[in-house]
């Protein structure tokens, strides 16, 4: 098992659920663990009964469990300010309102939320050498996989605005200076800076996802969250990620054989469905069904949550790259 796991699917599906009784499961068998929600609805301070916020912190009554909740909204402002903030530095005063207004423009556009969300991703990962093991609880499949798009697709990008910037600059040297090398190229130009930091940054978690990180998706025994497990999939292998296992959660109990009536009758027609659809996964999907969670009455917190991570049959260990 990678150190980075993430757990992803359609919206309502239960990924919070498995998201935290993996991590809890890890931190049971002594990792040092995280678990990360980048989930709007925030479920994971449910789960634990205790309230996250965008500071890793202890949960209550395990020592090796720390949580997190990431709020995109407030990841989108604080990119914005920065974004200002160093903008605001490379441009003339006259240029700064002008600048401001395209910058929040800009942050209106799509794909803004799924940029500033990843830098926040990014710290994530770069900032925990503490943790054997970080688990995320993803936001529903179409705003991961647009988010685990990016590192490809900005790097791309940054390359094309270094080349412009590079050549911006040395044409303005050369019609000032004639046709010596340009002054600013050789001290420093603080946008090329800029661009070449952000372009590192996206290399590292681009290599990091596709190296250091396990993806599972949650799928729910109905025919719309299969047909969503096999578009997540296909995008996920587009992008060189390694799927690891799906999470069948939600399953429905079986009645005892004596009982009869209209209520057992529909839940063994019931069950005798989902039993196709995890045929159905178990044949036509080519990566194992890692989990068969059965649906509970009361909410997934303390002793159910314990009674989930013990159906995970999911590895702990750490993946040796020796």
């Amino acid at each position: 098992m990678r150190k980075f796991v993430f757990f992803g699917g359609k919206g309502g599906v239960g990924k919070t659920t498995m998201a935290s009784a993996y991590a809890l499961k890890c931190a049971r068998e002594g990792l040092d663990t995280l678990v990360v929600s980048t989930d709007p609805a925030h479920s994971t301070s449910d789960v634990f009964d205790q309230q996250f916020g965008d500071d890793p912190q202890t949960v209550e009554g395990e020592t090796n469990l720390t949580a997190m909740e990431v709020d995109p909204d407030t990841e989108v402002e604080r990119h914005l300010m920065e974004t200002k903030r160093a903008m605001g530095d490379q441009v003339s005063p006259a240029m700064v309102n002008e600048i401001d207004r395209q910058i929040e423009m800009a942050h209106q556009t799509p794909g803004a939320y799924e940029a500033a969300l990843m830098d926040r991703f990014i710290e994530v990962m770069r900032s925990a050498d503490e943790f054997d093991r970080v688990v995320f609880d993803t936001s529903p499949t179409g705003g991961t996989l647009r988010l685990l798009s990016l590192p490809d697709l900005l790097e791309g990008w940054i390359d094309r605005l270094v080349y412009k910037r590079e050549k911006s600059i040395d044409l303005y040297e050369k019609a000032a200076i004639g046709n010596n090398e340009p002054r600013r190229m050789m001290d420093g130009d603080p946008i090329l800076d800029r661009l070449r930091t952000r372009k590192e940054r996206f290399e590292f978690a681009g290599e990091t996802l596709r190296e250091n990180a396990a993806f599972f998706l949650v799928v729910n025994p109905d025919e719309l969250s299969i047909r969503e497990t096999r578009r997540a999939i296909d995008d996920l292998e587009s992008y060189d990620l390694t799927i690891c296992g799906l999470a069948a959660n939600r399953l429905t109990p079986e009645p005892e054989p004596h009982e009869e009536g209209r209520g057992a009758r529909f839940l063994r027609d019931r069950v005798e469905t989902e039993r196709e659809r995890l045929r159905e996964l178990r044949e036509d999907f080519r990566y194992p069904v890692v989990a068969e969670v059965a649906t509970r009455v009361s909410e997934v917190k303390g002793d159910v949550l314990d009674a989930v991570a013990h159906e995970l049959d999911l590895d702990v260990t750490i993946e040796s790259h020796a």
